[in-house]
């Protein structure tokens, strides 16, 4: 069986009036023949199971990674089944002996084959869902699970439940949290700034970007976002820094197109932390970003460019787009508005506030100082300033001048 990912690039020349339906990226399972018929009105399995794919997004998954998933839990049943001489929607007493066999299979199989008690209640749930869906719709007459009735408490309110017996019983949560322990946070706090273990500079660490990568290791671990969030978190929703220092934790709002399930979601920062990153934002990534000629890859799809970025959203293309809606796939494209002004004033700035030209010139990583000089455009009023300062010696009146 065959795995692909539905694009409608070219749609226009497929002999359809209108653009298909099907979301981009749609997972599709394809038999080895390439039917997904074996006659009028007598669809296969796998057309059954793509059916069911495409509701995915109006039935509480709507982020891509879980449609995928969701379609290789499916695949490696109808795999395994197919091994067996067992149909996806065969009698009751053959899938559940097949089920049985699939447990054996997946607890103490090749070892390639194994599953971990969490990842097979994610297996088996995602099969319950196409179990009930498919009877629902007539396409299946029963299904392998046994279930028994429970209570629960949801909002303290109790709600009768059905409990799959198909999962397996998973440790307490306690014993399957990771978290570090607050000697090793710092450990890894210094390390990335590049410092040993005693706070000093680590001589035999020659690390990149040690400062984004401190201010994004904070980052992570003051709001706990994940890898996902803080990857494609975009520069422009970063919140305000308060003109104050405050003890008071600052709302984070985390967009909900980064997020898992794409559900939008406050979290909190501590001042230093925020100004940490503001700090990395408007110094150091300015001054590494500004002027580069960077596009995305090919393979990505075109570049999405940036223009009039506010902190809700930008103009992408020419259309106004709030930056909440984008996904990670498209915020990886998107190329920010050409300035250079951003980087000269940073080196401007600092020449003007008297900073020695080689300090500056290692800040910007330029290896001739002629090119530091380029980039400096000084104000007419500290011109003005310099110039004063250079002619009062001569201009100053002399001993003979004052004895007159």
């Amino acid at each position: 069986m065959i795995l692909s990912f539905f694009s409608s690039r070219g749609w226009e020349s497929w002999d359809v009036e209108h653009r298909p339906l099907i979301p981009e990226g749609m997972p599709v399972l394809v038999d080895d023949d390439l039917c997904f018929e074996d006659g009028p009105a007598a669809p296969r399995p796998a057309a059954v199971v793509n059916r069911w794919l495409r509701e995915l997004p109006a039935s509480g998954a709507p982020a891509p990674s879980s449609w995928e998933n969701y379609a290789r839990v499916v695949k490696e049943w109808m795999e395994f089944l197919a091994v067996h001489g067992v149909g996806l929607f065969d009698s009751r007493a053959r899938l559940k002996a097949a089920l049985s066999r699939y447990a054996e299979h997946r607890a103490a199989g090749p070892l390639k084959a194994r599953f971990g008690a969490t990842t097979w209640g994610q297996h088996m749930s995602i099969l319950s869902l196409f179990y009930r869906w498919a009877m629902h719709e007539e396409y299946a007459t029963a299904e392998p699970f046994t279930y028994r009735a429970a209570r629960a408490l949801f909002a303290g309110t109790g709600r009768e439940v059905k409990v799959n017996l198909a999962v397996r019983r998973t440790p307490k949560p306690h014993v399957t949290i990771k978290y570090l322990e607050p000697d090793f946070t710092e450990l890894f706090r210094k390390g990335l700034r590049g410092l040993a273990p005693d706070g000093s500079q680590d001589t035999g660490f020659h690390g990149r970007e040690m400062i984004r990568n401190a201010a994004v290791g904070d980052l992570a671990l003051a709001t706990g976002l994940r890898l996902q969030e803080f990857t494609y978190l975009l520069p422009w929703e970063i919140p305000a820094l308060p003109p104050e220092p405050t003890v008071v934790p600052i709302p984070f709002p985390v967009p909900a197109g980064i997020t898992k399930g794409r559900k939008f979601r406050t979290t909190w920062v501590s001042y230093e932390v925020l100004a940490t990153v503001h700090d990395y934002v408007e110094l150091d990534r300015a001054a590494t970003a500004e002027g580069t000629r960077w596009r995305p890859p090919r393979r990505w799809g075109e570049p999405l460019m940036v223009t009039e970025p506010d902190e809700r959203g930008g103009l992408i293309n020419g259309i106004r787009r709030p930056w909440a809606s984008l996904t990670p796939a498209e915020r990886r494209r998107l190329v920010a508005p050409e300035g250079g002004s951003a980087r000269h004033a940073y080196v401007t700035h600092l020449t003007e506030d008297g900073v020695d030209r080689r300090f500056l010139q290692q800040q910007v990583g330029h290896e001739n100082d002629s090119s530091t000089a380029i980039y400096t455009h000084v104000s007419d009023d500290f011109m003005n300033t310099m110039l004063h300062k250079a002619l009062a010696p001569a201009l100053a009146p002399t001993s003979a001048d004052k004895d007159r």
